[in-house]
């Protein structure tokens, strides 16, 4: 008798299927699962894909108007190659420390500061010509001639004013000097690229001490501070700076702040370091309101060394605090030099620091005493020269 055996179905692998012919059904629709699963992720991936790809195209399209709507407003102004003025100048902007003009604008008289018949725009918080690090180097000969040839939108007296916009402030940058033509050179050089780029609008002074007196540093930035005021009442912000510090990055904007500024933070005598926590000196920057809240600067520090101190401790008292650049954009190179004659260091400068609470609303801008020699308005910068009297006798010592 034949016996009858029936055999279980077999499960045909649908497509995509991967699993064995016959294999149980449980296994094949698992299969099914996992291929539709992987498909819709698939799909979901290419769609991000194709989202992302649009709103890429979106704002690059967005950008590129906006380029254009920029320089569209330059055509008016003069030709194309205004707006290059690499390709038609023989300075070469690669070198961080070019000194051909960087504004991409012709300069003309419109430079020129005060009011103007057009209202120009406020010129931006962060510039955009600026160059970052710079190479500075003090080898190269450098006669007033060739600055002068190189920064011809800056007007008699070293006045300077963008042509495209308006600035929010009008700076003063006051030099106590004596018998530093060599280095004021330099700085000249150096510096007024540097000023044009940051889009101020700025006037330099040269507060020359006359005479072999004991040199006063301190003293001759006070008497320039009321000098400019007397020139333009406008100025609104005052950096002090020495002929021989020149700025190695020109994103240490030259600009005043809600607290008082020190620049020179970096100095490469100092191993491109902070001396110590209280240092003040070398380039600094107040505010008219501030300079005037500590009294103005001391004018009683002959001779080298103490005065900046004694200005910290001024901004301290008052409730100021200073502030400082980033390290790496504060630095600065000096230029290597003897000291000078007659500015030998004051020995009564540590004495002195330790009073400033006591000295400071007697001895500052309101007592400061002086008289006016000479004004000339020369094509970079504008000379003080001024008799600002001579040092009391010290007793002696021991």
């Amino acid at each position: 008798m034949a016996v009858h055996l029936e055999e279980p179905p077999l499960c045909l692998p649908a497509a995509g299927c991967p699993g064995p012919l016959g294999g149980p059904a449980a296994a094949c629709g698992m299969s099914r699962l996992l291929g539709g699963t992987l498909e819709r992720v698939c799909k979901a991936v290419l769609l991000l894909c194709l989202l992302h790809f649009l709103v890429a195209v979106i704002l690059y399209f967005d950008v590129y108007a906006q380029h254009l709507a920029f320089f569209s407003r330059f055509s008016a102004r003069g030709p194309a190659r205004a707006l290059h003025p690499a390709a038609s100048s023989s300075t070469n902007f690669s070198r961080p420390n070019a000194t051909a003009p960087s504004s991409g604008l012709p300069e003309a008289p419109s430079a020129r500061p005060g009011p103007t018949a057009s209202v120009l725009p406020p010129c931006p918080d962060s510039p955009p010509g600026l160059v970052g690090r710079l190479l500075i180097e003090f080898t190269t000969p450098m006669p007033l001639e060739r600055v002068q040839r190189e920064n011809p939108g800056v007007l008699l007296g070293g006045r300077y004013a963008p042509p495209d916009c308006t600035p929010a402030q009008t700076v003063a940058v006051i030099i106590p000097f004596r018998h530093r033509e060599h280095h004021l050179r330099y700085w000249l050089h150096y510096l007024h690229p540097i000023l044009r780029r940051q889009r101020l609008r700025y006037g330099v002074y040269v507060i020359n001490q006359h005479g072999e007196d004991t040199f006063n540093r301190a003293k001759l930035l006070n008497v320039g501070f009321l000098e400019a005021l007397k020139e333009d009442a406008t100025y609104d912000c005052f950096i002090f700076s020495d002929v021989d510090l020149v700025p190695m990055d020109d994103r240490n904007l030259y600009r005043c702040g809600d607290q008082p500024r020190h620049f020179a933070i970096a100095m490469d005598k100092f191993g491109f370091r902070l001396p110590y926590a209280g240092y003040f000196g070398g380039v600094s920057g107040l505010s008219k309101a501030q300079f005037l809240r500590i009294n103005g600067f001391p004018n009683e520090y002959w001779g080298w060394g103490g005065e900046d101190d004694d200005i910290f401790n001024r901004i301290s008292l008052t409730g100021m605090k200073i502030s400082r650049p980033d390290i790496r954009i504060g630095r600065y190179r000096m230029i290597k030099h003897d000291r000078d004659k007659h500015n030998e260091p004051n020995p009564q400068r540590f004495t002195k620091i330790q009073n400033t609470k006591l000295t400071m609303k007697r001895d500052g801008i309101g007592s400061v005493r002086y008289q006016v020699l000479e004004v000339s308005r020369q094509p970079l910068f504008t000379n003080i020269t001024v008799d600002i009297g001579r040092p009391p006798s010290w007793p002696p010592r021991g």
